[in-house]
């Protein structure tokens, strides 16, 4: 259990922390490192990011956060999610996320941040972020969805299922539950199999070219989630939620 790095020139990134694959400050540490190991291996042509158990992801850790009677934990969340989410948009090569399940908070951050994305018939993604007091992901929301459903998914805490993300052309596949590691790695395959050094600039090149800083744009949203811990509502609405 916990972040697994599989080596390979697809290399498989698995995420596997029960029940629901909520990320400790550590876990996402560790996610962020795995990738980062991943993209800068010579061999490695393409990450898998996936998950076993119940859902793709589910966010930080409510528990280890409220548990702190400080701020530690959450400054940490916040960082190390940051970190997380930078790694997948920084690696040197795609990352294909192959999502099952539930994809909500963080899981967004890491399907937004991700260059291609499978998922499974029954995998929903959303951020209940205004729900639990807090604020970020919709940066990488709105690399998924257009900008009034993304909006609307912040206010409402809505989610939205793989087939509507497969219509807006973000979802490359949906496939049975069962089918989703085989297909995820067919695609990676066909990446794989391309020049290495081309998909390389390739990655490079697509990123120099985003209309969207991602890593300072996420960094805005961050410090409203520290806002509303100030004014008390992060801790009001996570302990409600705990």
């Amino acid at each position: 259990m916990g972040i697994t790095l599989r080596d390979g020139p697809v290399a498989e990134v698995v995420v596997d922390v029960p029940p629901v694959n909520a990320l400790t400050v550590q876990g996402w540490a560790d996610l962020a490192a795995a990738v980062r190991a991943a993209g800068r291996d010579p061999a490695t042509r393409v990450v898998v990011l996936r998950a076993e158990g119940r859902g793709f992801n589910a966010g930080v850790d409510i528990k280890e956060m409220q548990a702190d009677p400080g701020h530690t934990a959450l400054v940490g969340a916040n960082r190390q999610c940051f970190e997380a989410f930078a790694a997948v948009y920084e690696c040197e090569v795609p990352v294909l996320a192959a999502v099952h399940g539930h994809c909500l908070g963080g899981g967004v951050g890491l399907a937004g941040n991700a260059d291609v994305v499978v998922a499974s018939e029954d995998a929903y993604f959303g951020l209940p972020e205004v729900d639990r007091g807090a604020l970020g992901a919709a940066t990488h929301l709105a690399r998924l969805v257009p900008q009034h459903l993304m909006r609307a998914m912040v206010y409402t805490c809505r989610n939205v299922t793989a087939a509507e993300l497969h219509a807006f052309g973000s979802v490359l596949e949906v496939v049975p539950r069962d089918k989703l590691r085989a297909a995820a790695m067919e695609v990676a395959g066909r990446i794989a199999a391309k020049d290495p050094y081309v998909i390389r600039r390739a990655k490079e090149s697509l990123n120099g070219i985003d209309p969207v800083d991602v890593r300072r744009s996420y960094r805005f949203e961050q410090g409203f989630t520290f806002e509303l811990n100030l004014m008390g509502m992060g801790d009001e609405h996570r302990e409600r939620f705990r």
